[in-house]
């Protein structure tokens, strides 16, 4: 199973704008639009439940999120079957269980924690980064501090709007 990693972020590594998490008031019109998409051909979604506290998503038929985190007892209210489950499996876990499961594509899309969880077990395949030409000096990381040393491979940059927004992918070399 393929595990992509998705963020946008400013051209110092910053995914929250001075602590405000509301990407969208900063992350231009063609990224949004590029993430909409991918969120919507994606079959399953992994994100954390800080990034699912901010900004609830709705369920979709088409869609399977899996929400992360320490307490999923205290999301049994929002659990739709089959569309919105919380789990507090490590992320080795989760991937292992979709694979058998028959999924050939993991979206992983949401927070620091996350992020560095899945480059620390090396679950991650790519990261699809959009850079915005903004730079904030405070705010949010892309991973949460913590000890990495992941090499990749640019596989595709394409410039998506006069601003210089540009969508990156890469292959994480294993």
């Amino acid at each position: 199973m393929k595990v992509i990693l998705i963020f946008v972020t400013t051209l110092d590594g910053k995914i929250t704008k001075w602590g405000d998490a509301h990407v969208h008031k900063w992350s231009s019109e063609e990224d949004q639009t590029y993430f909409k998409k991918l969120w919507n051909e994606s079959k399953v979604t992994v994100l954390g439940s800080t990034t699912f506290d901010f900004d609830p998503i709705k369920p979709s038929p088409t869609t399977r999120l899996i929400i992360m985190t320490s307490h999923p007892e205290t999301y049994q209210a929002r659990v739709v079957p089959g569309q919105i489950e919380f789990s507090s499996e490590p992320p080795r876990t989760i991937v292992g269980r979709l694979r058998d499961e028959g999924y050939e594509q993991l979206l992983v899309a949401g927070g620091a924690h996350i992020a560095a969880s899945f480059f620390a077990d090396d679950l991650i395949d790519e990261l699809w980064l959009t850079l915005e030409p903004k730079i904030f000096g405070s705010g949010g990381n892309f991973v949460e501090e913590s000890k990495l040393d992941v090499a990749l491979e640019l596989l595709s940059v394409e410039k998506i709007n006069e601003r210089g927004t540009i969508l990156t992918k890469y292959r994480v070399l294993h």
